[in-house]
């Protein structure tokens, strides 16, 4: 039985979209270029197509794309764009109704919109398969856990996503700095396997010198390392600021890797 706790209270990372909103990454990253082309950013729409949410998320296999379970919930359709780059003019790129992908959202089954936090994932299932040379992999069961050992604190992640890149208080909110660019940073492990975070969660930070998570961020992937293997997907932050840590869902446990395996089978990758 997994024992997640999580006693702050959290602000989840997926832009609702506005008639009249900004464009909206990656805090202190640099743009990520071809580096992770299998992380797009995805609209969430509703019956009618209307947009709903903005989140990141990541290829696991040609045909099913894993987020966050906060930007699936309640959503009918998604569509995804991979371009590294939607800038100058996202519109030009079909944003926010039609991407180069489209597909059928789902949700963890015990995902609680009330309690976001604690089975925060979901997927896309595409209507039809993107081919590349390589995809995200899934990590191996508990394999996480090995960061909890002596020397392990401090270890870097690859986070990539679509979300602000600079996040100021509601006073300023004007001042917020944004671009539809994939963007990349590489946050350090401040905490895993504590009273805080339960055994479900990641705290990772949030700074000017390793780069974190904002807004828009939310499902993005945050990799072990250099490597293409998914620890977990951006879920929250702590402050309205995305300043000190970040929280990431780990997608290590039996019940993520078995809800997955439904959609995925043995078709997810491997790491490089």
């Amino acid at each position: 039985m997994r024992h997640k706790t999580l006693t702050a209270t959290v602000a989840a990372l997926a832009l609702v979209i506005l008639a009249a909103s900004p464009a909206y990454g990656i805090t202190d990253g640099a743009p990520d270029g071809d580096d992770h082309p299998y992380v797009g950013l995805m609209v969430a729409q509703d019956a009618a197509g209307a947009p709903l949410t903005r989140c990141s998320g990541t290829l696991i296999s040609p045909t099913v794309f894993l987020t966050a379970g906060h930007c699936t919930f309640g959503a009918s359709h998604v569509e995804i764009w991979f371009q590294a780059d939607l800038e100058p003019d996202p519109a030009a790129f079909g944003y926010p109704f039609t991407g180069q992908a489209g597909g059928s959202p789902y949700t963890h089954p015990q995902y609680d919109d009330t309690a976001f936090q604690l089975f925060d994932l979901g997927l896309v299932v595409l209507d039809d398969p993107v081919v590349l040379p390589i995809y995200g992999a899934l990590p191996a069961l508990d394999q996480l856990d090995a960061f909890s050992a002596s020397g392990k604190k401090g270890a870097t992640f690859s986070a990539v996503g679509y979300g602000l890149q600079t996040s100021f208080p509601i006073a300023a909110k004007w001042d917020n700095q944004a671009l539809f660019t994939r963007m990349v940073s590489t946050p350090k492990l401040n905490q895993i396997n504590t009273g805080f975070t339960g055994d479900g969660l990641l705290l990772l930070s949030n700074n000017a010198n390793t780069g974190g998570i904002s807004f828009g961020d939310s499902g993005g992937p945050n990799f072990i390392g250099s490597s293409n293997v998914i620890a977990g997907v951006t879920s929250f932050v702590l402050n309205i600021t995305c300043a000190g840590t970040g929280g990431v869902y780990r997608v290590d446990r039996t019940d993520d890797l078995e809800w997955l395996a439904n959609f995925v089978g043995n078709r997810a990758q491997v790491e490089k």
